[in-house]
């Protein structure tokens, strides 16, 4: 059990670190422009110290109301998103849409629920949520203490498959649901009203990528972000950028040398230990965190390619 547990933190967390506690309003949020609002997570591992505030939470105001993309790891991140965004707006809050299952993005949804807003996930994410919900009960008191108290599970009240429309008035989100990628729970968000692209974990900027779910299904869902029609992209990680298929062909450069590199070191009987040093390691200065997060995702990979 312990093992398993040690495994979930890696696979679940290993895009996690922590911030200092931010103060509530406009601080919290940085205007990126046109109605939309992000707060940024910092680069730190989980080693470090996991705190719940790492991700990029995202919110989207309309004229009818507000969607909340991503809410953070715990009830009390959640809580300083939910102030925040009342300091912007009186608008009520439609909808808290969760980009993928990994801990960092959705314990923060249990601060919204008394606004009765639609939650909003992949097809696939409540059953994730549940299967999760004592492993990652677990994490959260281990890792977060006191910080972990109202971090409960909100599972969706509205499923995606593979495409629905949100609206906000005046601006739709346009959900896209995915295939096994850096979760088996993956979607996409675009703004209507000015093509602003939210990634989730399929997009990482700045920081290592990482996944637990298909390297091949996530290069493929890459591929499929570089043809859409938008502005700017909004990482999971990371900060936004107008140069975005130059953010999307950066991970791909990583995800693809990774993918050769392990399928050689099997080939010519290289041990996972050595594959973990040596691997894509011609990246290392190109990416935050990049010793920690290539080893594991070398770990995680490499046993799954030896059975292609």
């Amino acid at each position: 059990m312990k093992v398993l547990m040690k495994m979930l933190m890696l696979l679940c967390l290993v895009s996690c670190g922590q911030t200092e506690t931010v103060a509530s309003g406009t601080s919290f949020l940085k205007d990126i422009g046109d109605g939309i609002y992000v707060h940024h997570g910092e680069h730190l591992d989980i080693d470090e110290g996991y705190q719940g505030d790492i991700a990029n939470l995202s919110v989207v105001v309309g004229s009818k109301g507000v969607g909340v993309i991503d809410t953070g790891g715990s009830f009390k991140v959640g809580q300083q998103l939910r102030m925040a965004i009342k300091e912007i707006t009186d608008l009520p809050i439609l909808f808290v849409v969760n980009t993928h299952v990994h801990p960092d993005h959705i314990f923060g949804n249990a601060a919204f629920i008394e606004d009765k807003p639609q939650f909003v996930g992949h097809e696939k994410l409540g059953e994730a949520m549940k299967l999760r919900e004592d492993s990652y009960a677990n994490i959260n008191e281990t890792l977060l203490g006191q910080d972990a108290k109202g971090s409960d599970i909100v599972v969706p009240t509205l499923a995606v498959k593979d495409k629905l429309e949100l609206d906000l008035g005046d601006r739709k989100l346009e959900i896209t649901g995915y295939a096994v990628a850096h979760t088996n729970t993956d979607i996409t968000v675009i703004d209507s009203k000015t093509k602003t692209l939210f990634t989730g974990d399929l997009l990482f900027a700045e920081r290592t990528p990482v996944l637990e779910g298909d390297i091949k299904g996530l290069i493929s869902a890459l591929e499929t972000l570089k043809t859409y029609d938008v502005a700017q992209v909004v990482p999971g990680h990371g900060h936004e950028a107008k140069d975005w298929k130059g953010s999307i062909n950066n991970e791909l450069r990583y995800l693809n040398l990774l993918l050769t590199d392990i399928r050689a070191a099997i080939e010519n009987d290289v041990s996972l230990e050595e594959a973990m040093e040596t691997a894509a390691a011609s990246e290392r200065d190109k990416w935050e965190l990049f010793d920690v997060a290539n080893r594991r995702n070398v770990n995680i990979l490499y046993p799954a390619l030896e059975w292609e």
